[in-house]
C-alpha cells in the first residue's frame, strides 16, 4: 500500500528498489530554505545492509503489510531460533539478528509474535516483561538509601541488570524485555 514518506515509523517494512527495507529511523528535517524532506534509515531484510534515503514528505512509498503470528520458542540450535505457529502448528526457524538484543530474555516454551511476509518472519516480539532469578549481587553497603542507589546484579540468563539494594541472591524479578531494565521483584 502505498503511503506518504512522512507517516513512515520505525519498525515499518518498506519495498523499495525491489527489496524489503525493515525502518531503523525515521527523522523529518526542516531546512531553514526548501521543501521538508524525510530522511530514512533501514536495514535491507534479506542481506543485512543498511541505507540512508530521503524523500520528500509528500512522496509516496511502497509499505509492506506483515502477517502477526503467535508462535511459541521451541529451542536454539547455534545462532538459529526455532519458533512453532500456534495455529498450523508449522515450524519456523529464525536466526539471531532477526530477534535483535532481546535474544538474551527468549525462554523455552515463550509465546511470541512473529511477523511474516510470504512465509518468511521478519521480526520477533517478544512478551513486555520476563520473570528471572538473580544468581549474583553484590552485597548491601551500609548508609545507602533504597530510592537513589541502584547496585549491580547477574540473572540466570547471564544478564546483567541494575536491582535496588533489597534484591539479593536468588530472589526472581520482572525484567523488561525491550531494554533489560529491573521493573520489580516478582511476587509470589
Amino acid at each position: 500500500m502505498k503511503v506518504d514518506a512522512n507517516t513512515v515509523r520505525k519498525g515499518h517494512v518498506l519495498e523499495y528498489n525491489g527489496k524489503l527495507w525493515l525502518v531503523i529511523k525515521n527523522e523529518l528535517m526542516i531546512p531553514g530554505k526548501g521543501n521538508a524532506v524525510a530522511q530514512i534509515e533501514m536495514r535491507d531484510i534479506r542481506t543485512g545492509i543498511k541505507t540512508n534515503e530521503r524523500f520528500r514528505t509528500q512522496e509516496s512509498v511502497e509499505r509492506v503489510q506483515l502477517m502477526d503470528h503467535e508462535m511459541q520458542f521451541l529451542f536454539a540450535t547455534g545462532d538459529d531460533y526455532t519458533f512453532m505457529d500456534q495455529e498450523s502448528f508449522e515450524q519456523y526457524t529464525v536466526n539471531r539478528e532477526v530477534i535483535g538484543d532481546a535474544v538474551v530474555f527468549l525462554q523455552e516454551g515463550m509465546v511470541c509474535n512473529v511477523q511474516t511476509h510470504d512465509g518468511t518472519p521478519l521480526s520477533v516480539t517478544l512478551p513486555v516483561s520476563v520473570i528471572l532469578e538473580i544468581v549474583e549481587a553484590d552485597p548491601v553497603v551500609r548508609g545507602q538509601t533504597a530510592s537513589s542507589s541502584y547496585k549491580p546484579a547477574k540473572l540466570i540468563n547471564g544478564a546483567r541488570v541494575m536491582v535496588p539494594p533489597f534484591i539479593g541472591v536468588g530472589d526472581k524479578v520482572v525484567v523488561n524485555t525491550a531494554d533489560g531494565t529491573y521493573m520489580e521483584r516478582a511476587r509470589g
